[in-house]
């Protein structure tokens, strides 16, 4: 439950949703949290507020790759096992928010003023997008951990 916390602390902090979930494995995995963070700085509002893929999806989505590069040495293998766990996630994670898309998580497009007024008016980021990057690292820990 800590590293969840820490994950939405992070969010409500004003950090993406990517960042928040990626720089929540840090430590336990053992890689710098500053160019976690920067290297995830995009990939908010699902990837450069294209609203594609949901940033707190992209960044389990690193956190996978990172576990398996290190746990299995041969790429191929790393590769494949990653596959394999990205698709376990996005099942998992679209079984409880209905998709792994930013847009149609939010149902209001951040490109607009319209749509940045509603995601305000309607705390969008506390009651969805933290709800994501909660969710996220709750299905991460099942599987990199409870194994």
């Amino acid at each position: 439950m800590k590293r969840k916390e820490e994950a939405q602390q992070s969010f409500q902090k004003g950090n993406n949703c990517a960042q928040s979930v990626l720089t929540a494995y840090a430590e336990p995995m053992g890689f710098d949290p500053k160019m976690a963070h920067a290297l995830t700085s995009g990939f908010g509002a699902g990837m450069g507020r294209l609203q594609e893929t949901c940033g707190a999806v992209t960044g389990a989505f690193m956190v996978i790759g990172l576990h398996n590069s290190e746990k299995i040495q041969e790429h191929a293998q790393s590769k494949a096992a990653s596959v394999l766990m990205i698709q376990q996630f996005t099942k998992s994670f679209t079984a409880v928010h209905g998709s792994i898309k930013c847009g149609e998580l939010l149902q209001c497009n951040l490109n607009t003023i319209e749509g940045q007024a509603r995601f305000k008016e309607q705390e969008l980021g506390k009651r969805i997008c933290e709800a994501c990057v909660g969710d996220s690292v709750e299905l991460l820990d099942k599987m990199l951990f409870d194994n």
